[in-house]
């Protein structure tokens, strides 16, 4: 039976960039897992299952899962799980993302390894390719590390990204421009602590959003990222083409 692992965040993850790819690959006979940074239920970003933001239907559709899929009601946490032990890993968006999963060296670890294993694919929505600006090849890490002696700072290099040449797509800044203030705050009053598109460019990522494109999807490899709530259906179908699923 093919796998997939989900990493979701405990800080506020986007409805429909988590429950699309679950349900389809659900309905397509996958073994699914749940996972999040400290084992905790994931959040779900209200503004996600609001009526007024994305319809009645998806609003309930959203709610409903959340509510009752007991996998996301009885998450494991991201360091008892490994890539290599399922077909794929998805990870989420959702500006809450960017608080815990983006930088928590745990899913680092699982996206590396889904990206650089034999046979696993990684897909990673929206906001949530952030983690790409914090991930570091494994030859980078491991050197580093042997150097210092020490876990290595994930951003000490410009050339070691598990990003660096590789094209993604993501959550764009003409996008988070409408939602945030002058000074980076979000609607709960919370600064978002970096921006999306800024910071896998800094690591090395060719980026395009393709923001005149209904949806964004883009394959390099055995990494796969979405652009946003938009793109989830076409993502999850570009998953299972690529798991030939």
């Amino acid at each position: 039976m093919p796998s997939a692992l989900f990493v979701v965040s405990e800080e506020g993850y986007w409805g429909e960039e988590c429950v699309e790819p679950l349900t389809t690959l659900d309905s397509e006979g996958f073994e699914i897992t749940v996972a999040t940074p400290s084992g905790s239920p994931p959040v779900l970003d209200e503004r996600s299952a609001d009526p007024e933001n994305v319809g009645e239907e998806t609003a309930e559709w959203v709610r409903d899962v959340h509510e009752n899929d007991e996998r996301l009601n009885n998450p494991v946490s991201v360091t008892e799980v490994e890539a290599a032990d399922y077909d794929a890993v998805v990870f989420p968006g959702g500006h809450g993302t960017e608080w815990d999963v983006n930088q928590d060296v745990d899913a680092r670890r699982l996206l590396r390894n889904a990206v650089e294993g034999d046979s696993e694919k990684a897909l990673v929505v929206c906001h949530a390719a952030g983690i790409l600006a914090f991930t570091r090849d494994s030859e980078a890490r491991s050197a580093s590390e042997r150097a210092s002696g020490e876990r290595s700072d994930p951003r000490a290099s410009d050339n070691d990204f598990l990003v660096a040449g590789r094209d993604v797509t993501g959550f764009p800044n003409e996008w988070e421009e409408g939602i945030v203030d002058d000074h980076d705050r979000m609607p709960d009053g919370r600064k978002l602590p970096y921006w999306v598109e800024d910071e896998v460019k800094a690591a090395g990522g060719n980026w395009d959003a393709e923001l005149d494109a209904d949806t964004s999807v883009t394959v390099d490899g055995d990494l796969l990222t979405a652009r946003g709530p938009g793109s989830s259906s076409a993502a999850a179908q570009t998953l299972l083409d690529e798991l030939d699923a």
